[in-house]
């Protein structure tokens, strides 16, 4: 399939409305296709994988479709249904792209360690007596953050914010906990169910029902999309 190119060994896929995909430079040296191409093979021979997603930024997309192709067109049928790239858009902090290349890294154990802290402080002011205070304030610190994390649709550009994302109004990982949290407290009060037969009556409860009744399609929709903001939005 190799096309010589000054020099560089390149496939053409001008058919497939791509510009060719380099595979060696004109000094030999290999490239990311190369390798990638190289890893795919061993990794269907080693693990005979169903899927192999790779998850990088949407600015890679050419990138995977180019040796997706040149793999197909080697005769690795697998190729095209095995190999999945699920592209994501970027991730700033507070406005700040975050860029390896750049230098502007914010290590996400160190966000968690920042967000744990914040929710210290607030119990603190708010809670001092409440009961397990570590690990709770751990369970609403990383919870807020996944959660805001997954809340928006993955191609979007996300500029994360940690108030926003500790806030208790809306859509976020704390008011979810906390409802949780009250939903757990009703249930208790309530105690065992006596009665079999239950009767909806009020049109609140039935539009509960229909939410709730909906969540097993959900869950499908966000596997078969490859979009975990589908099972936070229904949340």
């Amino acid at each position: 399939l190799l096309k010589l190119d000054d020099g560089a060994s390149i496939v053409d896929l001008s058919e497939y409305n791509m510009p060719p995909c380099l595979i060696l430079k004109s000094d030999g040296t290999s490239l990311y296709p190369t390798r990638d191409i190289a890893a795919a093979v061993y990794r269907k021979n080693t693990f005979d994988f169903d899927k192999c997603i790779y998850v990088t930024s949407a600015g890679q997309c050419l990138h995977f479709a180019q040796w997706f192709r040149v793999l197909g067109i080697m005769g690795y049928d697998w190729a095209q249904t095995d190999l999945v790239h699920v592209p994501y858009g970027t991730v700033s902090i507070n406005g700040a792209k975050l860029a390896t290349r750049t230098g502007n890294v914010v290590l996400l154990r160190d966000l968690f360690a920042q967000a744990i802290e914040k929710v210290r402080e607030i119990m603190l002011e708010k809670n001092p007596n409440l009961p397990n205070r570590e690990e709770t304030a751990e369970a609403v610190g990383v919870g807020a953050i996944v959660f805001n994390y997954l809340y928006n649709s993955r191609i979007k550009d996300i500029n994360f914010n940690m108030e926003d994302a500790l806030s208790y109004d809306g859509n976020t990982g704390p008011y979810v906990q906390y409802t949780y949290a009250r939903a757990c407290s009703v249930l208790e009060k309530a105690g065992e169910p006596t009665a079999k037969d239950f009767v909806i009556t009020a049109p609140e409860e039935q539009a509960l029902l229909k939410v709730l009744s909906t969540y097993e399609e959900k869950v499908l929709m966000a596997l078969r999309d490859y979009e975990p903001s589908v099972i936070t939005r229904f949340i």
